[in-house]
């Protein structure tokens, strides 16, 4: 697989100046992106989006050299049935487009992604958010409901 290109000064401003207008747009939109937030000397954008089976699905979107790097909070770490919730997840890459999950900090489920810099529009970051989105409801009561069976069972009753 070749190797993405590095994105010249140029590239990354106008990738961070698409970013913060899909954001704003986003905001005024509708209710489902319910926050924002930006850190320019990391350059990572923090976006809180309003969930169903998730109340709410956090996503970093940070500038690289080369691409912009995407993570969304699905869990913690599993405490029961490690394996299954694992093998479980693992399975799901498969069927994941420009994602897949990962163990983060303090063994945490993530769902993580590269995209090139070079050919970034709002229909890309449109894409990266939906499906970011898309993919955690789409995965997490199953995954949960592996993870912390008796915990999960109970809090889905009430």
């Amino acid at each position: 697989m070749p190797l993405i290109p590095v994105a010249t000064a140029a590239e990354r401003q106008r990738a961070g100046e698409l970013i913060g207008s899909w954001v704003e747009k986003a905001l005024a939109d509708g209710d489902w992106l319910i926050a924002a937030d930006h850190d320019p000397d990391l350059s990572r954008w923090y976006l809180r989006m309003r969930g169903e089976d998730r109340d709410y699905i956090a996503l970093w979107l940070t500038l690289r050299q080369r691409s912009i790097h995407q993570a969304a909070y699905v869990m913690p770490a599993p405490e029961e049935n490690v394996e299954e919730t694992l093998a479980y997840l693992l399975r799901r890459n498969a069927d994941l487009v420009g994602m897949r999950f990962a163990i983060g900090e303090e063994d945490a489920i993530y769902l993580v992604g590269e995209t090139p810099i070079r050919g970034l529009d709002l229909d890309e970051i449109d894409r990266i958010v939906g499906s970011a989105y898309t993919y955690v409801e789409r995965h997490f009561a199953m995954a949960m409901s592996l993870g912390f069976a008796s915990l999960y069972r109970r809090r889905r009753r009430s």
